[in-house]
């Protein structure tokens, strides 16, 4: 296996192909609306913290949908809880289209469609992440995580730079009419895919499940996470990188009053790091055969590069900046994925995978509102210098308390290895 990206999970499995596909479409919708609406509540507002907080209330109720969907996940076919919890998301982006040609748009609609889409794409998450290892088979979960991070990159590079043109040209209303198309074109996808029921032994009934033993389940998750210090040590390397250092709420301020553009410009930073993204997963290739290390490495080079980030007054290098950033982060998405869906039995995937996104949607949304509360009491390049450094101590000091996580390898034959031992 050489550095070129395995794109085995393409070749061998024709589901792969379509959940592929549908998932690059609603990406592109997706990350065209996060720059639509943080221009416009940075126009309604002037505010870095609002700018955060927008993020904040996306990830509160997406934390409980996340978590009933974890649930739900390992006791339904999966494909069925994908396009039950799609096809309302198209309304979310109605919602925040009709407001955008309102002549006083209302900054509460923005929230409160922000929430109903975080609610919504929690309670389908853990269910897409649960389903990748029954289309593409475990010994393909890494390479599998490349493309999956390479969709995301890809559409986190055409994404913002559509939006920031949407929005400088046909307006709001154009991205979240855009932002709708590409959930539907996902959910046909879906249709084409056969059955995903979980497998293994999952307690409790399938259906009509109460919340005495919803919350059991879900307790049967976090026992399984704490009691494997890998998989502990996963959530909070991943934590420490997006708590610290999550720029983009900033986004908006920089380009206004340190780069002296608008729209194009924040679209420019949003897209500079899916281009680091993109030239990472397509030499992704050597990432079967890497480990804890790896990743530790990759999540050091995500915070200095931000950190430089927080002190380039030119925006080339700037842009540059980012780039590696994103590399970084593709690096450590593609082995975190594959580390953890590889370390969990399928029937706690559903579960596992609802931490997961917890913590993956937490974390930002925390740091974005960190971030721009303290860009609020200092200047956004002080609070990037000092998230960054904060994220590289974070990190060392995580590596150091974790050694399972230094150890860690794909090849290790078992989800229970027996060096893992409970924290």
């Amino acid at each position: 296996m050489g550095l070129a990206m395995d794109l085995s999970p393409l070749r061998h499995s024709r589901d792969f192909r379509l959940l592929y596909a549908g998932f690059i479409g609603v990406l592109i919708g997706t990350l065209v609306t996060t720059v639509a609406v943080a221009v416009q509540v940075w126009d309604l507002t002037g505010s870095p913290l609002q700018t955060g907080l927008v993020s904040l209330a996306r990830a509160v109720p997406l934390v409980a949908g996340t978590l009933i969907g974890g649930v739900l996940a390992d006791r339904m076919d999966r494909r069925k809880l994908l396009i039950a919890t799609r096809f309302p998301l198209v309304a979310s982006a109605a919602v925040l289209a009709i407001n955008a040609v309102l002549p006083d748009p209302h900054l509460w609609a923005i929230y409160l469609a922000t929430a109903m889409t975080g609610l919504l794409a929690g309670l389908g998450g853990p269910a897409m992440l649960a389903a990748v290892p029954a289309l593409v088979g475990t010994d393909r979960l890494a390479a599998a995580g490349a493309l999956t991070a390479a969709s995301v990159q890809l559409a986190a590079l055409l994404g913002p730079a559509l939006g920031g043109i949407l929005v400088a040209g046909p307006g709001l209303a154009a991205c979240y009419a855009l932002d709708a198309a590409g959930i539907l074109a996902f959910t046909v996808a879906l249709l084409f895919l056969p059955p995903l029921p979980p497998q293994g032994h999952a307690d409790g009934p399938k259906t009509g499940a109460g919340i005495r033993r919803a919350l059991a389940s879900i307790a049967d998750g976090v026992r399984f996470v704490r009691g494997r210090r890998l998989v502990l040590g996963l959530l909070l390397i991943d934590a420490a990188a997006m708590v610290f250092t999550m720029p983009q709420s900033l986004y908006p301020a920089l380009a206004d009053q340190e780069f002296g553009g608008g729209p194009a410009v924040v679209g420019l930073l949003y897209a500079a790091p899916a281009l680091g993204a993109l030239v990472g997963a397509a030499t992704s290739g050597w990432t079967g055969r890497a480990g804890g290390h790896a990743l530790i490495a990759a999540v050091l080079l995500w915070g200095a590069s931000l950190t430089g980030f927080g002190l380039a007054t030119y925006l080339p290098l700037a842009l540059a900046l980012l780039a590696l950033a994103g590399l970084g982060d593709l690096i450590s998405e593609t082995l975190r994925s594959a580390l953890l869906q590889h370390s969990t039995p399928d029937d706690l995937r559903g579960r596992v995978s609802s931490l997961w996104l917890v913590q993956a949607t937490v974390s930002p949304a925390l740091g974005n509102a960190v971030i721009g509360l303290f860009a609020e009491l200092t200047t956004p390049r002080t609070a990037l210098v000092a998230g960054g450094l904060g994220c590289v101590l974070a990190t060392l000091t995580i590596a150091a308390a974790f050694p399972a996580l230094r150890r860690a390898t794909l090849a290790t034959p078992s989800p229970v290895a027996a060096d893992d031992r409970p924290a």
